[in-house]
């Protein structure tokens, strides 16, 4: 059997690629991990059923044995790549090794997109302001040389990412965790999925998962600061390897190098 990476990052967000690059590449300095990415066209239906099947397909093909016995992966994810790796660990857990939900709030389906339609629907105003607008909620105060990159970025998630909201409605997924261990991450300043909304997790903490607040970044923490959030995913899989006599016993720290549970997408 081929060599395998130990993780997968799951992105349905392609425009914010680039903000995933930085933690990739620190933990990819101490663990092979892979990018899995997801882009819906715009005659698809808004769900996240054909993202669960496409994932499903992906791991049988490239992380089972001969025998198909499904070798589990550590999964990661921000925002709804996040909800993605949550909702397929409640589909299929025995191809699941861990959880590291960044940006994930305990209710699931609230994300930029469902404050972006909130606020258009209360203030009417022009779509190009608002998108301002949730630059400066999403990203703080940028540069004027990049707010217009950043508008852009935001204006192609709308037609591009697996979306439950519109103007006229929004979505909903059942809250709750998964019977795996969880790092459930979040920035202090993320007024998408705030501090409160991470503290509803705790009652649904099993022994063994971790809830962290990164100190500042907004939402997008894991890009401002990407070798602080590598450094507790690092330590929660190092602790995960020292619980489980089965595991492989050396640390990663010292290693180089409703949705129906049904079942390949791009790997990058």
């Amino acid at each position: 059997m081929p060599n395998l990476p130990d993780a997968l990052w799951l992105n349905v967000s392609p425009s914010f690629q680039a903000f995933d690059r930085p933690l990739l590449h620190d933990l990819s300095q101490y663990i092979a991990v892979t990018q899995w990415e997801y882009s819906q066209s715009m005659d698809e239906p808004a769900s996240l059923d054909a993202a669960l099947d496409l994932l499903h397909e992906y791991l049988q093909t490239h992380h089972s044995s001969p025998d198909q016995t499904p070798t589990p992966i550590h999964l990661l994810g921000h925002s709804m790549g996040g909800v993605l790796a949550l909702l397929y660990a409640r589909c299929h857990p025995e191809w699941v090794k861990s959880l590291t939900l960044l940006a994930v709030g305990y209710h699931l389906a609230i994300n930029w997109q469902a404050h972006y339609y909130t606020l258009l629907q209360m203030l009417l105003c022009d779509r190009q302001l608002l998108l301002r607008q949730m630059v400066c909620h999403l990203f703080g105060y940028p540069a004027a040389s990049v707010v217009k990159n950043l508008i852009t970025s935001l204006e192609q998630d709308l037609e591009n990412s697996p979306t439950l909201h519109s103007l006229f409605k929004r979505g909903t997924i059942p809250s709750g965790g998964a019977p795996l261990p969880m790092l459930i991450c979040g920035g202090q300043d993320d007024i998408i999925v705030d501090p409160v909304q991470l503290q509803r997790w705790k009652p649904e903490l099993k022994p063994g998962d971790r809830l962290w607040q990164c100190p500042e970044g907004r939402h997008f923490f894991h890009y401002f600061y990407a070798e602080l959030v590598s450094e507790q995913i690092i330590s929660f899989w190092d602790r995960l390897q020292a619980s489980d006599p089965l595991q492989n016993q050396q640390s990663y720290s010292l290693r180089a190098g409703g949705i129906d549970c049904k079942a390949p997408a791009r790997e990058r």
